[in-house]
């Protein structure tokens, strides 16, 4: 017997210089006060990247560009099961405003690790403050 369909979320990676994008999720939220990449769950019908633009712009008032698929991974929660696909997104107009969270901030990958993720993002999190060099190359 198989368990429930995971919930699809898309989540951004935008980056400005050496820093990345986060926001905090409200505290109403599930994992209320955590910090996030942005973004949020996908509707039916609607592709990843039509997800990530219509979220970002909802929740922080900026248009952005999707890129690649960097990470793509699903953790089962006690309640739910998530699936998770990361992309990286070039900034393309606005200023963050947090809209539809507590707040956002610009950090540098080291800096990720001082503040509380969902334990979905770990692995991505890890990948994100390896040296460049540790990096796997795709081609």
């Amino acid at each position: 017997m198989s368990g429930p369909t995971a919930i699809e979320v898309a989540a951004a990676i935008v980056r400005r210089g050496s820093t990345i994008l986060i926001a905090q999720r409200h505290t109403h939220d599930s994992l209320a006060n955590y910090w996030e990449f942005p973004g949020g769950k996908r509707e039916p019908q609607e592709t990843f990247e039509q997800c990530l633009a219509r979220e970002l712009q909802e929740e922080l008032a900026i248009t952005i560009r999707v890129g690649r698929l960097v990470h793509d991974v699903t953790h089962a929660y006690p309640e739910r099961t998530v699936r998770l696909c990361f992309f990286e997104c070039e900034l393309l107009a606005g200023e963050p405003k947090p809209l539809d969270c507590q707040d956002c901030r610009w950090v540098s990958a080291a800096e990720l690790r001082h503040y509380k993720f969902p334990p979905a993002d770990d692995e991505l999190i890890e990948l994100l403050t390896k040296p460049a060099e540790t990096h796997p190359r795709h081609s």
